[in-house]
């Protein structure tokens, strides 16, 4: 007597962890830079060098590199810039034996610069580090049962979530831009702001397909020393390899453009009037298949007493891929600006999740868009400056009979973002937030892991009355009835005309002992 199984992978998120910390840091303005007189815009972004297990903590190496463009001292306003890094190292405490490897899936920091004097700068750093430690989990789902004598077995068939993919991978973008020909040539790039857009993720066969767009903003001075910028969308499409994989498949793809940047390069004709715009789209894939297998309930014999042994297993079963857009628009007050707003250049946004909960229609998000523009003011001698606020929004990603055993993952992109003067202190905020989503019901039942054999008790079965006469109750079916009285469904069916696949309450069957030979 042997089980047969088959395997059925699952990757579950056996930890997860959210660590703060603050990095404080005076840095010293070159001496080949102009002094600072007035700070206009600052950014970082965290790149992560070495995640690494140290008894019960995740060691944590990486640095914060960041961009400042100011306004320079002089007699005439003029732009410089300068970009440095913070080294650090994070113990994160876990309490892990060290069996699970850690990955950093989430690394934001919200900067802010200050003037000590003209040639020193204050940096502060929060950043927030979201760590998680995935487990590959191997079910061997029991499908079929062989033996040396006639058996009869008990199968029902489920549809179960596999597991064909799990990977980090990456994918390299390098485009260039062209200045249209209203824009001045570029002497100097100060300032460079780069986003990914509308990213779309489709399967096709040994390979996950990527389309986007980058969001490119620069701000640059000319050679006869004029501040110009451009902005423009720039198209990308490219390939990962994803051996075995399909369209009919579902994904969920977590994507992260890291280490971007963009320089300038010289055109056919010998001016600086291209930009070139290199980034890595750091990916996580997860790849599904649903399969449809014969999943074995029990088993009898006639011949021999086959007492099966059950074990509770964990499946999974998909309930919904989707991918939603929730639309923001409000109008802000900003009397503090009143009347010096000329122009806005130029508008980003961060999207910040401070909640999810779990509803029976499906996950709430509460959360907000920070928004930040750069804008031309009424100012000679300080002609640019930058604004910052905060949008909340609540969004309902909907999901039909949520229960607790449904697990979920939800990424947020930011697809749109357009601020519009509105009137000397308003200006509108517009944006869509696309939620993308995968639900999973982790399902638990008992499954045959194994079967006893045992030799059947002749003088009992020899004691069993050769005719039964059976009123059917709540809950019967063939197969009980059949595996009780020591006969075949098939048997009870051709006897008393069953066509039916169930039994009604109040039937009467009449059961005979098999291998009698009065029918």
């Amino acid at each position: 007597m042997e089980v047969i199984t088959r395997q059925m992978e699952t990757n579950e998120v056996a930890k997860k962890l959210i660590d703060q910390f603050v990095l404080d840091e005076d840095f010293n303005v070159p001496d080949s830079k102009n002094d600072v007189e007035k700070i206009v815009l600052s950014q970082g972004n965290v790149r992560i060098d070495e995640v690494k297990p140290v008894e019960n903590y995740i060691r944590v190496q990486g640095a914060v590199y960041f961009h400042v463009l100011y306004v320079a001292e002089g007699y005439e306003p003029s732009f410089s810039c300068m970009e440095s890094k913070i080294p650090f190292v994070e113990m994160v405490y876990a309490e892990d034996d060290g069996r699970h490897h850690f990955d950093v899936t989430q690394a934001d920091v919200e900067l802010g610069v200050s003037m000590v004097h003209s040639r020193k700068l204050r940096l502060k750093a929060m950043v927030e580090l979201g760590l998680e430690a995935k487990e590959q989990r191997v079910q061997e789902i029991p499908s079929d049962v062989s033996a040396d004598c006639a058996i009869y077995k008990k199968q029902k068939e489920m549809e179960l979530l596999k597991l064909c993919v799990s990977k980090k991978d990456t994918y390299r973008i390098k485009e260039e831009l062209s200045l249209p020909g209203t824009k001045e040539s570029m002497s100097m790039m100060l300032w460079s702001d780069i986003a990914n857009r509308r990213l779309d993720t489709r399967l096709a066969v040994d390979e996950l397909q990527l389309t986007g767009e980058l969001l490119v903003f620069c701000f640059y001075e000319s050679p006869d020393g004029k501040i110009d910028w451009v902005e423009q969308a720039i198209p990308y499409q490219g390939r990962v390899d994803c051996y075995g994989v399909d369209d009919t498949m579902y994904h969920h793809v977590q994507a992260n453009l890291e280490d971007v940047h963009a320089d300038m390069r010289v055109d056919e004709d010998g001016e600086m009037r291209i930009i070139g715009i290199e980034g890595t789209l750091k990916l996580y894939i997860e790849i599904y298949e649903e399969e449809k297998m014969d999943v074995l309930e029990d088993v009898y014999s006639l011949e021999k007493n086959y007492i099966p042994k059950m074990e509770e297993v964990s499946y999974e079963q998909l309930v919904l891929q989707n991918q939603s857009k929730c639309k923001v628009m409000e109008r802000l007050s900003i009397p503090e600006l009143r009347n010096e707003v000329l122009q806005i250049c130029h508008s980003s946004g961060t999207i910040r999740i401070d909640r999810m909960d779990k509803r029976e229609d499906g996950i709430y998000v509460e959360g907000a868009l920070y928004i930040r523009f750069l804008y031309v003011k009424a100012n000679d001698d300080m002609p640019f400056d930058t604004w910052q606020g905060v949008v909340p929004f609540s969004y309902l990603i909907e999901c039909a009979n949520m229960t607790d055993n449904i697990k979920y993952h939800i990424s947020s992109t930011l697809e749109q973002l357009s601020i519009t003067l509105q009137g000397g202190d308003e200006i509108e905020v517009k944006a869509v937030l696309v939620f993308c989503g995968f639900f999973k019901r982790l399902e638990q039942t008992e499954m045959i892991q194994d079967i006893m054999v045992e030799s059947l008790n002749m003088e009992e079965i020899e004691k069993r009355p050769s005719i039964v006469g059976y009123i059917v109750k709540e809950g019967d079916d063939l197969w009980s009835l059949a595996k009780r009285y020591a006969t075949s469904m098939e048997a009870i069916r051709e006897v008393n005309g069953v066509t039916e696949e169930k039994l009604k309450p109040g039937d009467r069957l009449l059961i005979f002992k098999e291998n009698m030979s009065i029918l």
